[in-house]
């Protein structure tokens, strides 16, 4: 039997060991830390995998990619979690598949700082990231200047983030 492995860039890839606690660290909105242990860099642009540091009750606002897939699996608390018209709670382990053109955004039930591991397809979003992280997290954040970062990075910022009711 004969495998055949199709490449998409002539790039020869790279494995990557990292310790529990490496990768690279960027920052989103308040409340949001990331740590990126693959970026579409690292992967000839096929996928981003990070996890996300979620401080209690935060979580980002309701928006879409147009063009990433994302999949968001709890590593540790309990998400409420919209995607579409179909908001359901997220428990530990639990796992959600974000299709692209699909309206989203999760937020953090607990009272404790929770994780998820997030996985973009294609890979590239640390770069949405590295620019939105100051613009979000200035003193007075401006939302048109928020909402100009998601538009340059294929996304569209929809609405406020998720309430706890």
């Amino acid at each position: 039997m004969q495998v055949v492995r199709e490449q998409s860039s002539d790039v020869m890839l790279k494995p990557k060991f990292l310790t529990p606690e490496a990768g690279l660290r960027l920052q989103s909105g308040p409340g949001r830390d990331l740590i990126f242990k693959v970026t579409g860099e690292d992967t000839a642009g096929k996928f981003d995998y990070f996890v996300v540091e979620v401080a209690p009750h935060g979580g980002p606002p309701l928006h879409v990619h147009h063009l990433q897939e994302e999949t968001l699996q709890v590593l540790k608390g309990r998400f409420k979690v919209r995607c579409g018209d179909q908001t359901e709670i997220v428990e530990q382990g639990g796992f959600v598949y974000l299709p692209a053109g699909v309206p989203h955004a999760f937020l953090n039930l607990t009272d404790a700082p929770a994780e998820v591991l997030v996985v973009y397809v294609p890979g590239g979003g640390h770069k949405f990231y590295e620019e939105l992280g100051p613009v979000a997290r200035a003193a007075n954040p401006d939302r048109a200047a928020i909402a100009a970062v998601f538009t340059r990075h294929g996304m569209t910022l929809l609405g406020p983030p998720l309430s706890r009711d």
